[in-house]
């Protein structure tokens, strides 16, 4: 498996108000209508100059929400998703991925993943990789434990990759 040169440049965005507790109906379509042009734009825009081969695009969240409403206090003006830290989706572009890619899957109601699970660490080593780094090689040792930024464990995901 060939290691991709290291990128030595990136452009984090970070958009706040996706954290959806309550208002969901309102405040999902309004997030996904904001986002949907823009980031369609940035990736054709990133294909028609040939940087989408180079450029690594990530969209994620902090974590990914349950498939059930969350009402709080009995208050049933809140509607919202809570966190679920088992199961969510994020999708890559570019920067060695391979494109239309589906990977894991879900029961049918997106409580538990039934097929093909990346845990976080295996996610990290995957995306150090596409930047060029082997993750087992940022390993350093501290009080007699070995640490590293995929912990002691983490697997590439080759699925994944181009």
């Amino acid at each position: 498996m060939a290691q991709t040169p290291f990128l030595s440049r990136f452009v984090n965005l970070y958009h706040a108000s996706w954290d959806h507790h309550s208002n969901l109906d309102a405040e999902l379509a309004f997030n996904c209508g904001m986002a949907d042009q823009p980031v369609a734009a940035l990736l054709k825009d990133l294909k028609q100059r040939g940087l989408l081969d180079e450029t690594l695009v990530v969209w994620m969240s902090e974590f990914g929400r349950t498939p059930l409403g969350e009402n709080r206090n009995g208050n049933t003006n809140v509607s919202g998703r809570d966190h679920h830290p088992f199961a969510f989706t994020l999708w890559l572009a570019g920067g060695g991925v391979k494109g239309g890619t589906v990977l894991g899957k879900t029961d049918e109601i997106g409580w538990n993943v039934t097929e093909d699970p990346v845990h976080v660490n295996d996610f990290h080593a995957t995306i150090l990789h596409l930047f060029g780094l082997d993750h087992l090689r940022l390993t350093y040792r501290f009080q007699g434990r070995d640490f590293r930024l995929t912990d002691v464990a983490g697997k590439v995901v080759t699925k994944l990759l181009a």
